[in-house]
C-alpha cells in the first residue's frame, strides 16, 4: 500500500516577527487588540499561511505618517490604524507643538467622524494631548470634516485633528491633521501639512517610547457642542443669494456619513425648502450597508439617490461622501435621455462660473494639475488669475489670493477665508444654487455647461486607472514612459513631453513631483503619474474642441461625439503606450 502523504509541515514563522508581535501585544493598550494579535499569532504558529501572511504584512512597517496624516485599515500591528498607533501619532504631534515649534500650550481641536473606533481614537487623542501640555477642545459628537477645518480658522487654533478616512472602505480610519494659528504662517491657516511639517511629525512620532508609557489625562479637555456648528452654519448660509430663484427639487445623500443633518440644516436655512433625503444613506452607519464603496464617483454609489430623483422628478441630485468634504452632482442629461454624474471637472467649471457670474468673485481661481484646463480659461477670460498646483488641496488651498479651487476629485473650497480646504456642504448650496438659478432660466445645468462649451471652447476629460499587484509594476510603467514616450496620440504629434519630477522645468512651473505631462499639436494633454492611496498609475485625459459660432445644439452635439472618440483613441494609445501591448 502506498503510504498516505505526509501532512506539509507548518510554515516556519520567522524568529524577528515573532519577537516583534510579541513586545507589540506587551505594549498595545487596547485589550481587542491583543486578544486579536495574540490569536492571528497562535494562528500562524499552528501553520495557517493566511494568518502568517497577515502578520507580515501588518508589522511590515509602520504606518506612513505624510502630508495625508495617517489613513489604513484598522487591526493591530504598527502597519495598521489602532490604538497604539493613534497614540503614537498623537504624543507626537504634541511634542511637534511644544517642541520644534515651542509653543506654549498650544490649542488644538479634535473631531472625529462616524466610523467603527472614530471616537475612541479621538478621546485618546484627547487625554494624551491634554497630558502632553495642550489646551485641547473635543468635538462633542461626530461630526464633518470642514467643521474642524473651520474651527481651526474660527477658533484660532494651533492644529486641528480629524478622525476619519473619508470615502476609503468600511474596514478603514484615518488621522487627518491640520495646523494654524501659531505653528502655520499666513498662507496655511487652517490647511492640511505639507513638507516639512509632515517629516517634523513623523519623526516626533518615531521618538516615542512605549504606548503604555504614553501620559494621559483623565480630564481638562473642553467638549465643542452646538455653538461651533452653529457658527459654521452662520458662515456658509452667508453665501447664497437670497433673494435668487428657490424652486427646485432636491435629492440628497450622506452616503451613510456625518452630513446629513449639516446638509439639511444649510439647505432649509438659505430657503431650499424641497430637499429629499435618501432614507436608507441618510444615517451614520459605519458598516456603509447600500454600497459596495462609500464614494459618490464609484460606479452604483448613487444609484438609490438616482431611484429617488425619478420617483419624486428631482431637478438635480446631490451627493456628499461620508466626511462631507466633497460633494457631487447628478442631473438629468437632456442630450442623453437620461440621468448622469457631472464630472469632477464639470462641477469645478460649474461653480466656478456662477461664483463669478453671480457672487462677483474676484482673487485667483486655482485648481490641480491634473484637472481640466477650463476653469483657467474662464477665470482668465475674466481678467482673473488662474493658478495651476499640485494635486491635494494641501496645495490648492495654498494658491497666493485663492478665492475659488477645486480638484477633479469632487473637491471645491468656495468660501476659502472660512474653510481652505475642500468642504462638501458650502459646495452643495452652490449647487442647489445653481440649478435653482438654471432652472428659473428655462435650462439645466447641463444647458449651463454647453453654453461655456459656446464661449470657450469644449473640454472633455476622461480617466484611466491601471491596477497593481506589485507597486514595482508601476516604477516599470513609468520607466518606460519616460524611456519611450508615444510621438502620437489619436493621429496628432506629440508636441510635448515633460517630465513633472523635473519640477518648473518646462510648462506647468510646479516644484517636482512624480508625473509625466504630453500634450499633442490638436490640444489634447495627457497626466501620468502614480496615486497616492492606491496601487494604480492614474492617467488624466483632455482634449478641446472648438466649438462653431453660433452652433446649435446639433452642431454641438457633433462636437461632443468628436471629443469622445479623440478621449476614446486617446485611451486605448495610452493604455498600449504603458503596458507595452
Amino acid at each position: 500500500m502506498t503510504p498516505a502523504p505526509a501532512d506539509p509541515a507548518p510554515a516556519p514563522l520567522e524568529d524577528v516577527l515573532r519577537a516583534r508581535a510579541a513586545a507589540w501585544i506587551a505594549d498595545d493598550p487596547d485589550p481587542a487588540a491583543r486578544a486579536a494579535l495574540t490569536s492571528l499569532l497562535e494562528q500562524a504558529e499552528a501553520g495557517a499561511e493566511s494568518a502568517l501572511e497577515e502578520l507580515r504584512d501588518a508589522f511590515a512597517g509602520d504606518l506612513e505618517f505624510g502630508t495625508a496624516g495617517l489613513r489604513g485599515r484598522m487591526a493591530p500591528g504598527p502597519a495598521r490604524m489602532n490604538l497604539a498607533v493613534v497614540s503614537r501619532a498623537a504624543r507626537g504631534l504634541a511634542d511637534h507643538l511644544t517642541g520644534d515649534l515651542g509653543l506654549e500650550e498650544p490649542l488644538v481641536v479634535i473631531g472625529f467622524d462616524a466610523r467603527h473606533r472614530s471616537e475612541d481614537f479621538a478621546r485618546t487623542s484627547a487625554e494624551i494631548m491634554t497630558a502632553a501640555g495642550c489646551r485641547v477642545r473635543l468635538l462633542k459628537r461626530p461630526g464633518p470634516t470642514p467643521l474642524i477645518a473651520f474651527a481651526v480658522r474660527h477658533l484660532e487654533a494651533d492644529a486641528g485633528i480629524v478622525v476619519t478616512a473619508s470615502h476609503n472602505p468600511p474596514a478603514d480610519n484615518g488621522y487627518k491633521v491640520y495646523l494654524g494659528g501659531r505653528a502655520a504662517d499666513p498662507a496655511g491657516q487652517g490647511v492640511q501639512i505639507v513638507p516639512p511639517s509632515d517629516a517634523q511629525i513623523a519623526a516626533r512620532i518615531a521618538a516615542v517610547g512605549p504606548v503604555r508609557g504614553i501620559p494621559r489625562a483623565s480630564e481638562g479637555w473642553e467638549l465643542l457642542g452646538e455653538e461651533l456648528r452653529e457658527d459654521y452654519l452662520d458662515a456658509i448660509c452667508a453665501l447664497p443669494d437670497l433673494s435668487g430663484p428657490r424652486e427646485v427639487r432636491i435629492v440628497h445623500t450622506a452616503m451613510h456619513g456625518v452630513g446629513t443633518e449639516t446638509a439639511l440644516a444649510a439647505l432649509h436655512r438659505t430657503g431650499f425648502a424641497e430637499v429629499h433625503p435618501v432614507a436608507k444613506q441618510a444615517d451614520p452607519d459605519p458598516d456603509f450597508p447600500t454600497v459596495a464603496f462609500p464614494n459618490p464617483e464609484e460606479p452604483g454609489a448613487i444609484d438609490l439617490a438616482l431611484e429617488l430623483a425619478r420617483t419624486v422628478e428631482a431637478d438635480v441630485v446631490i451627493a456628499n461622501d461620508p466626511d462631507a468634504d466633497r460633494c457631487a452632482a447628478a442631473v438629468a442629461d437632456p442630450h442623453l435621455g437620461e440621468w448622469r454624474m457631472l464630472t469632477g471637472d464639470e462641477l469645478g467649471v460649474l461653480i466656478g462660473d456662477h461664483l463669478l457670474r453671480r457672487h462677483g468673485y474676484s482673487g485667483t481661481f486655482a485648481n490641480s494639475v491634473v484637472s481640466s484646463r477650463w476653469l483657467g480659461r474662464i477665470a482668465s477670460a475674466a481678467g482673473l488669475e488662474a493658478a495651476t498646483t499640485l494635486t491635494g488641496f494641501k496645495w490648492i488651498a495654498r494658491a497666493p489670493g485663492i478665492a475659488f479651487g477645486y480638484e477633479e476629485a469632487i473637491g471645491y473650497c468656495v468660501l476659502p477665508e472660512v474653510v481652505r480646504d475642500k468642504d462638501g456642504l458650502s459646495a452643495a448650496l452652490m449647487v442647489a444654487e445653481m440649478a435653482a438659478l438654471a432652472r428659473a432660466e428655462g435650462t439645466t445645468l447641463v444647458g449651463r455647461l454647453d453654453e461655456l462649451a459656446r464661449e470657450h471652447g469644449l473640454f472633455s476629460t476622461a480617466q484611466l486607472s491601471l491596477r497593481v499587484t506589485e507597486l514595482s509594476e508601476r516604477d516599470v510603467m513609468m520607466a518606460r514612459l519616460r524611456s519611450a514616450p508615444p510621438a502620437v496620440l489619436a493621429g496628432s504629434e506629440v508636441t510635448t513631453v515633460q517630465d513633472l519630477a523635473e519640477g518648473s522645468v518646462g510648462t506647468t512651473g510646479l516644484p517636482p513631483t512624480d508625473g509625466v505631462l504630453l500634450a499633442t499639436a490638436d490640444d489634447a494633454r495627457v497626466i501620468v503619474r502614480p496615486s497616492g492611496t492606491e496601487p494604480k498609475l492614474k492617467c488624466y485625459l483632455e482634449v478641446r474642441e472648438e466649438v462653431p459660432a453660433g452652433a446649435d445644439e446639433a452642431a454641438l452635439g457633433a462636437v461632443r461625439r468628436t471629443a469622445g472618440e479623440r478621449l476614446e483613441r486617446i485611451t486605448e494609445d495610452m493604455r498600449s503606450a504603458l503596458t507595452g501591448a
